[in-house]
């Protein structure tokens, strides 16, 4: 089983680099869920960030890191599978 940690701040309340910080924090939380991988995405401009913990166990390549970010950077997703 995976980890997801999501932060939307729609006011904008949230000071510039907090969120990647809060993301990353919301993250560790979940190493237990998945202790192979992790990875954060935050638009601080938008006020998102997406975190994910992962467990390898069918997939072990590193095609398998999240946050996933489409060939245009327009997209960008995390999911467990």
């Amino acid at each position: 089983m995976c980890g997801i940690a999501g932060l939307l701040d729609a006011s904008g309340a949230t000071a510039a680099g907090e969120i990647d910080a809060l993301i990353g924090a919301m993250a560790s939380t979940l190493a237990h869920r998945g202790p192979d991988d992790h990875g954060v995405w935050v638009d601080e401009t938008a006020g998102v960030g997406l975190g994910f913990r992962r467990l390898s166990i069918v997939d072990l390549s590193p095609a398998g890191h999240q946050p996933m970010v489409s060939r245009d950077g327009r997209y960008v997703l995390v999911f467990n599978g």
